[in-house]
């Protein structure tokens, strides 16, 4: 494809609109008829935005083809006609924007809005699903809005879009059909199975894969219904409490009649009754936006009230009484430079991209994450290749697969290295996640500085620098030799002196006391992490135990399932020595307040056989999330420190809110978590109020503060 008119750039002349308006029309073909497209959504809409620009300080030379008078998706064409126009939605980016489109409204109906409905702006493809006495009989795309594509073909493949409603009523549901972040990986990999490209991203996966008819593979996909209206052949009541309804009934009864809405998750549709609920409620969305299993890139608000609606009327492609709020983008096109290869401190080999640099949510991002080289393979990754580039939170950026209609063929294959890129000792390929031969021993520094992180033996004054000293002088191979240092040894060293040598033996030897949920994380077991090693050392109890399990054992702890087990198992085998030797050396090797479970028994009622999961608790039982900056008596504790704490109380600690959540202690500046616990109804208690809960440990903790968190 020739050079685009770049996006952001104002369009100074009657040339350059033609162009921009030409590349507006070929993005929106690309995409509504094959699910692709030569610009991502933040290009388009800017693109779209500064021809309008044009446009209105140049209303004569408006040409017929630019999409600012058309229904998106308007360059397919459809045979299906529309019996109402299904019309696309004008877009906002501001607060301020949107005061103006509120203002803009109470003039247009006579009254302010007292009502609005708000619920998310879905990142998939628009359909209309029509229903006879109850049974499904048509899907079609928007099109042009008046009329769009028949993909009946698709009935019973789309998860949410039920072949049969509780009702036997004749209505048009219209809705959203996407793929959530699980069906788009199942997508790719299927679809790459059979020889095809990978999807550049879940909107594209869903728009190609609902047009598809002769495939020989199908992929699930999810619907959301957003509107509900009657047919010509719809019983004359049912249109009459239809036309007269709110948007929030409408929206009920959908659900009623079986349609999957937003109702079910953490941006469930809601009703407001002024301008600043709504903006408010445009901030809580946004910050749960990052934990959604599915696409969002906005939030839509509707006048609520059916007077209003009617009121407002419609233009020639979108409602007045409408809008979308767009958020900004978390997903952007740019090229894949080179791929570097990092060794992690348990020898694990992993690739990451670097990139031609790209703005994302306000963050240049130059590096994302490549998963492994299986993953490379599979999504058929080159460098030179044009690239989807995901980001949304904090959560590490990640390429999530080429777009593959943009090649020109000069792209190259990746290049895999032969041999350890650290140490050059051999590579074990075995799994999906390459690792060097040497283990853990080839990135010893690394190794050993996590081990005496503050969330792991807390060896206070031995950090990065002072872990490269005592490798480099031969006096540390492994853990267990930090234990055999000698003051002489120390004393030997440069810049260590008497006082920091007493220091360190002394931090080194209150290491030992460390729980053994501590001791299990500073090994460093892959596949387990601060949390894993808790549960584990929690449910076996002691080191002995746990040393003991095989693999079936090993899955009765919560969250370690069939796949994990086995490398645990193997993992702590090869480890045998180390542990031994730690062991010798004085290190703790049991778990403060916990019970091996009883010989012989299988897995109680919550997956785990542990007695001490059966001794009560003030937490048992309980799903806990800690979110924010923790003050009072909690101030000094690390997050790892606040989940230690909540799992001796006999309770589990997440990372995420959910409905299984029973409690989250929110701390000061308190954010996205806070604001989804709220919505959820969920339980929220303070940094003081939570203390107060596990009195009885935090007074244990602060008279015997080595026994594992200190307070």
């Amino acid at each position: 494809m020739r050079g685009m008119t770049t996006p952001a750039a104002a369009i100074t002349d009657a040339a350059a609109y033609a162009r921009a308006v030409q590349d507006a029309v070929e993005a929106a073909a690309a995409y509504y008829t094959g699910g692709t497209s030569p610009l991502d959504d933040d290009a388009y809409d800017r693109l779209v935005r500064s021809i309008a620009g044009y446009e209105a300080d140049h209303p004569g030379q408006v040409l017929p083809d630019s999409p600012t008078g058309k229904v998106a998706g308007g360059a397919v064409e459809g045979d299906v006609p529309h019996t109402v126009a299904m019309l696309s939605l004008d877009n906002v980016f501001s607060a301020e924007e949107f005061t103006a489109w509120t203002e803009s409204l109470a003039r247009r109906i006579g009254h302010p809005v007292t009502r609005f409905h708000v619920g998310p702006k879905l990142d998939g493809l628009a359909i209309a699903a029509r229903y006879t006495n109850g049974r499904l009989t048509r899907l079609v795309t928007r099109g042009d809005g008046t009329a769009g594509e028949d993909v009946s073909h698709a009935i019973g493949t789309v998860e949410g879009l039920p072949e049969r409603l509780a009702e036997p009523v004749t209505v048009e549901v219209r809705g959203e059909v996407l793929m959530t972040s699980a069906q788009f990986e199942y997508a790719n990999e299927v679809r790459t199975r059979h020889g095809g490209q990978p999807f550049a991203n879940p909107r594209n996966a869903a728009a190609g894969t609902l047009r598809a008819r002769e495939r020989v593979y199908t992929v699930p996909m999810t619907f959301f219904g957003y509107g509900l209206l009657p047919l010509p052949a719809s019983d004359p009541a049912l249109a009459e409490r239809l036309a007269g309804s709110a948007y929030g009934d409408l929206m009920g009864l959908s659900a009623g009649y079986g349609i999957h809405t937003s109702a079910r998750t953490a941006v469930t549709d809601t009703v407001v009754e002024t301008a600043d609920e709504v903006l408010a409620r445009v901030r809580e969305i946004a910050a749960v936006r990052a934990e959604l299993p599915f696409g969002i890139d906005g939030i839509v608000v509707k006048a609520d009230l059916a007077a209003d609606r009617q009121a407002a009327g419609s233009g020639s492609r979108a409602p007045r009484w409408a809008i979308a709020y767009k958020l900004p983008a978390v997903e952007k096109i740019t090229r894949l430079l080179e791929v570097e290869w990092n060794v992690g401190r348990t020898g694990i080999i992993a690739p990451r991209g670097i990139l031609e640099p790209v703005v994302i949510d306000g963050s240049t991002i130059t590096y994302a994450t490549l998963h492994n080289p299986a993953d490379i393979t599979r999504r058929d990754l080159r460098l030179g290749d044009q690239v989807t580039v995901h980001r949304a939170g904090d959560v590490i950026p990640r390429v999530q697969a080429p777009v593959a209609h943009l090649r020109t063929g000069a792209e190259r294959p990746v290049a895999f290295p032969e041999v350890c890129p650290r140490c050059g000792s051999q590579i074990d390929r075995s799994e999906e996640r390459w690792r060097c031969a040497q283990g853990r021993d080839c990135h010893l520094v690394a190794s050993l500085a996590y081990a005496a992180g503050r969330d792991q033996l807390d060896v206070e004054g031995l950090g990065h620098t002072r872990v490269v000293q005592l490798v480099e002088a031969g006096l540390v191979a492994d853990l267990a030799d930090l234990f055999a240092l000698t003051r002489e040894q120390l004393l030997g060293l440069d810049r260590m002196g008497e006082t920091s040598t007493d220091n360190l033996l002394t931090a080194i030897a209150g290491a030992k006391s460390r729980p053994l949920s501590r001791v299990l994380c500073a090994l460093g077991v892959r596949g387990t992490g601060r949390s894993m090693s808790r549960r584990i050392a929690r449910h076996f109890a002691t080191m002995d135990a746990i040393r003991a399990a095989d693999a079936e054992a090993m899955q009765e702890v919560d969250g370690v399932g069939a796949e994990k087990a086995p490398s645990i198992v193997a993992e702590l085998v090869e480890l045998a020595p180390l542990i031994d030797r730690l062991a010798a050396a004085g290190v703790t090797m049991t778990e403060p307040g916990a019970t091996p479970p009883p010989a012989g028994d299988g897995p109680g009622p919550d997956g785990g056989a542990s007695a001490a999961a059966a001794e009560p608790g003030p937490l048992a039982g309980m799903a806990v999330v800690v979110t924010g900056t923790m003050t009072g008596v909690l101030e000094k504790l690390s997050r790892n420190e606040m989940n230690e704490l909540i799992e001796r109380a006999g309770g589990r600690s997440s990372s995420s809110v959910s409905k299984k959540t029973a409690l989250v202690v929110a701390g000061e500046n308190a954010g996205s978590k806070r604001a989804k616990a709220e919505q959820l109804g969920i339980r929220l208690a303070t940094p003081d109020e939570f203390a107060d809960l596990i009195a009885d440990l935090v007074a244990d903790l602060v008279a015997d503060p080595l026994s594992g968190t200190a307070v």
